[in-house]
């Protein structure tokens, strides 16, 4: 097109030639009309889907209203390039619904004093490590001072991880316990500090560093064994208890839960936890821990979703596969979608019953469009800018984005719409522990929780993490069963909050099973666990 007005531009009387100045002006004139219309169309196009890359990458911050703290969910004491992701994550949000409560905002703040007062390198964790692995020491009748820890130990994948550092943290917030976690593994290389001007790492010559991975149901000093045996009261308490939480706990594990059982836990200056499930809705079965959940967390399926945003801020190397990412494939989309595919079973890979499943839910429920029928043919409107619908996969088998992409790539749709496919990695085996992997994992559960609309896996809490921390309800595919797509095959879940997979199967003071509901009216049977796991829920109309 610029060729047009140069070479009229340049020299009209040779340009023209014999052919006559007015006829070959009147072609010219037309041709460039018509190729500018195609480029202002294009232009148009492309503006239309860089705007939110611009808004993100910083071009346009002036104008667009930023939320840096998150509505006083973090401080503003921490060095910003210390930690990019913590005052970034605002920009590649859309503005939250969900406000922690002011309450909740006084909670953090207050914890963050005691955390530095008591945290490692003060006076006051020197004394508290004093004899500690002398089991000999009691503290019958004797005052804990202020400072009381619970010991966070990593165990499972990173899923588990994230769910139970969270619940933990929680269960520290409601009874004024500083946290610390296991540093062995590579929760540095994940999360940055999450408190300002002190660690939450426990230090590695925790004198109790050499024995805690021995720690089971069996250990002496486990709470449900001790109850078991009716080895502890209010006149013998040990310096330490190990809390046994995990999918195999016993219902003697679970009266950790319980009121009566709170009153003799709180005389232990430390706790240590395994934990590989989210416990966080069984602690509003406590009463005491109900009035004050109440009150912390009005809106009652935010809880993951506050807790994650104050506690997990990943590394700035992490950070770095998230915003490149997002950048690359989802920033110019006109919608995304996030599809996480778990597949549960003794031999794992590509299943064509999963991808059929996969492609069923997403079409059903209008998250994708359908195909055209083989041979048809697309009139294409031209004048219609169709919509980039960007739909990132992750799974540890790139099988199922392959298809995905081959299908929308080799037949158009029938909206006209354009849908990419876009897969970060496929590594095929989980690999807990190393730590390229896990941060590959992060970043993926990040950027999960950055898209509009999620599909994930039944009770996998890899999707839990990201559907919940990015304030979605997801639609839940539903576990295949002897290898037959379900029907439905998935179904839209009513809260955001993460299920608890294996909750105590009886009341506080009840030695049978009972329901939820008799006992909290918004803990129900999560969607994809009918009979045994819980949630919480803000609409309780309708039992599931």
């Amino acid at each position: 097109m610029s060729v047009c007005v140069i070479n009229y531009f340049k020299s009209p009387v040779k340009f023209f030639g014999a052919l006559g100045m007015k006829m070959k002006l009147m072609i010219t004139v037309v041709t460039c009309l018509v190729l500018w219309s195609v480029m202002i169309i294009s232009l148009s196009n492309v503006f239309k889907h860089q705007l939110l890359g611009a808004i993100v990458n910083g071009s346009n911050d002036s104008q667009k209203p930023r939320d840096k703290l998150l509505g006083g969910l973090l401080t503003a004491d921490f060095d910003e390039d210390s930690c990019l992701s913590r005052y970034q994550s605002s920009l590649y949000r859309k503005p939250s619904p969900y406000k922690p409560s002011e309450y909740l905002v006084s909670k953090l703040r207050s914890y963050e004093k005691l955390h530095k007062r008591c945290g490692p390198g003060t006076n006051a964790y020197k004394e508290a490590t004093k004899n500690l692995g002398h089991d000999g020491q009691n503290y019958a009748n004797k005052s804990v001072g202020e400072c009381r820890y619970i010991v966070w130990v990593a165990v499972y994948g990173l899923g588990n991880r994230i769910l139970t550092l969270a619940s933990v943290f929680l269960y520290a917030l409601l009874t004024e316990r500083v946290v610390l976690v296991d540093q062995r593994k590579d929760i540095s290389d994940l999360f940055c500090e999450p408190f300002p001007a002190t660690s939450w790492l426990l230090p590695l010559d925790f004198p109790l560093m050499g024995q805690i991975d021995s720690y089971n149901k069996e250990y002496s000093r486990c709470y449900g064994t001790m109850l078991k045996n009716q080895t502890i009261n209010v006149t013998s308490v040990p310096r330490h208890l190990y809390l046994h939480i995990l999918h195999d706990s016993r219902d003697e594990d679970k009266m950790f839960f319980c009121q009566k059982d709170q009153t003799l836990i709180d005389q232990v200056p430390w706790l240590i936890v395994k934990a590989n499930v989210y416990f966080i809705p069984s602690l509003w079965f406590n009463p005491t821990f109900q009035t004050e959940l109440i009150k912390i967390f009005p809106q009652k399926e935010t809880v993951f979703y506050h807790l994650a945003r104050y506690l997990f801020h990943p590394t700035n190397q992490v950070w770095g596969m998230v915003t490149r990412s997002y950048d690359a494939y989802l920033s110019r989309a006109d919608e995304t979608l996030g599809i996480q595919v778990r597949v549960f079973s003794r031999r794992a890979g590509y299943f064509q019953h999963v991808m059929n499943q996969i492609v069923a839910c997403t079409q059903r429920e209008k998250l994708l469009p359908e195909l055209t029928t083989q041979g048809s043919q697309v009139t294409t409107n031209t004048t219609k800018i169709p919509n980039l619908k960007a739909v990132l996969v992750t799974s540890l088998y790139p099988e199922y984005s392959d298809n995905l992409k081959k299908m929308y790539w080799e037949r158009p749709t029938s909206t006209g719409d354009i849908v990419q496919v876009y897969q970060p990695s496929g590594e095929r085996f989980q690999q807990t522990d190393k730590k390229l992997h896990d941060q590959k994992a992060l970043a993926e559960m990040y950027l999960l929780s950055l898209t509009d609309k999620i599909v994930t896996s039944a009770r996998s809490t890899f999707g839990y993490v990201a559907h919940s921390l990015g304030g979605l309800k997801p639609w839940l595919l539903y576990q295949p069963t002897r290898g037959k797509t379900p029907n439905p095959p998935c179904a839209r879940a009513i809260s955001m909050e993460p299920c608890f997979l294996t909750p105590p199967t009886h009341g506080c003071e009840a030695k049978k099973r009972i329901g939820s509901a008799k006992i909290v009216p918004f803990v129900r049977h999560c969607e994809d666990l009918w009979h045994d796991g819980l949630k919480l829920f803000d609409d309780t109309k309708d039992e599931l």
